[in-house]
């Protein structure tokens, strides 16, 4: 076994004498222990989840959904890039969601604006689709469309090669369809990249890198 266990560990005592977890000689990747949890995965608002560690590649189809909830009106959600500007990315500004991506031949971006500038950072669950369909692209929340004209039709195919990251990105890697460098901070639950007939749900226990990011547990509810 080669990754850690998703679980809280309490009262732990070797040879009969308690084991004292407040002072410990080193720590990684442990977050306390919540009186009340959902499913999902925290976000500390300090790092980011790097998925797919050969590269995902998004071509000319991908769905990607999910469900978020934050109380922050900033955040990086998911972004997939490349080496030149071919990219995909998903981010919160200003308390709208933001759907960009880059065939190769211009940005072009889809956003959704609630009502008001906190409705969708109420800590409260909400569910994100994003679709890019050659040159179409769509955002979905909570049920609501909303969809954008491309003026660039002949760019179709998005040729990605990079890791996928959700909810933030380390500073040395580029990312061509995301404006914010804010770390997401709440929780996310239910990833699923759809591509033709292939669905792939990610369980963010089995990233190659994680950095403030504590899979399997969310925090009941914040305060």
């Amino acid at each position: 076994v080669t990754h850690s266990i998703p679980a809280c560990i309490g009262s732990m005592t070797i040879n009969s004498k308690q084991v004292d977890k407040e002072s410990p000689v080193s720590v990684f990747a442990v977050n306390k222990c919540y009186e009340t949890v959902q499913d999902g995965t925290f976000f500390d608002g300090s790092g980011f989840a790097a998925l797919v560690r050969e590269g995902y590649k998004v071509r000319s189809d991908v769905n990607v959904s999910l469900e978020f909830r934050t109380t922050a009106v900033h955040g990086v959600l998911l972004g997939v890039s490349s080496a030149k500007v071919d990219a995909i990315g998903l981010e919160i500004v200003h308390g709208k969601v933001l759907f960009h991506v880059n065939n190769g031949a211009g940005r072009i971006t889809a956003a959704y604006e609630p009502r008001g500038t906190n409705s969708l950072c109420d800590g409260k669950w909400h569910k994100l689709q994003a679709n890019k369909s050659k040159h179409r692209i769509s955002l979905i929340i909570d049920g609501n469309l909303v969809h954008t004209d491309n003026p660039y039709i002949q760019s179709t195919s998005a040729d990605t090669n990079n890791p996928i990251y959700v909810g933030g990105y380390p500073a040395d890697v580029k990312q061509n369809c995301l404006t914010s460098k804010s770390s997401f901070r709440g929780c996310l639950r239910n990833l699923v990249l759809t591509k033709g007939q292939h669905t792939e749900l990610f369980d963010f226990s089995r990233a190659f890198d994680l950095r403030g990011v504590f899979p399997h547990s969310c925090p009941g509810a914040e305060h």
